[in-house]
């Protein structure tokens, strides 16, 4: 059922994005050893900062894995709003 506050609820895919950034993370790093090889120091650069990038959010999807799936940030703050019982838009059931 659908609550109308998804985005601010909805709970992100972090095996998925656990391999994605290790995906980013090797990419990243071949871009920057290749193009410093390569003479290229602007690309290497840019590859170093994607790499930082990548780093960090692996660093948070890793933290937020770890701390399991009812992590709650304190006592006065609920995993999820309850659902609101008001009725649906209307001409639709």
């Amino acid at each position: 059922m659908r609550t109308g506050s998804e985005p601010s609820t909805a709970r992100s895919p972090l095996r998925m994005r656990l391999w994605l950034s290790l995906w980013g993370v090797a990419w990243a790093t071949f871009g920057l050893v290749a193009f410093w090889v390569a003479g290229r120091p602007g690309w290497a650069a840019a590859c170093g900062v994607l790499l930082l990038l990548v780093a960090v959010d692996l660093l948070v999807v890793i933290r937020r894995i770890r701390q399991g799936p009812r992590y709650q940030p304190g006592r006065d703050v609920p995993p999820y709003d309850p659902p609101q019982d008001r009725p649906g838009p209307p001409g639709r059931r």
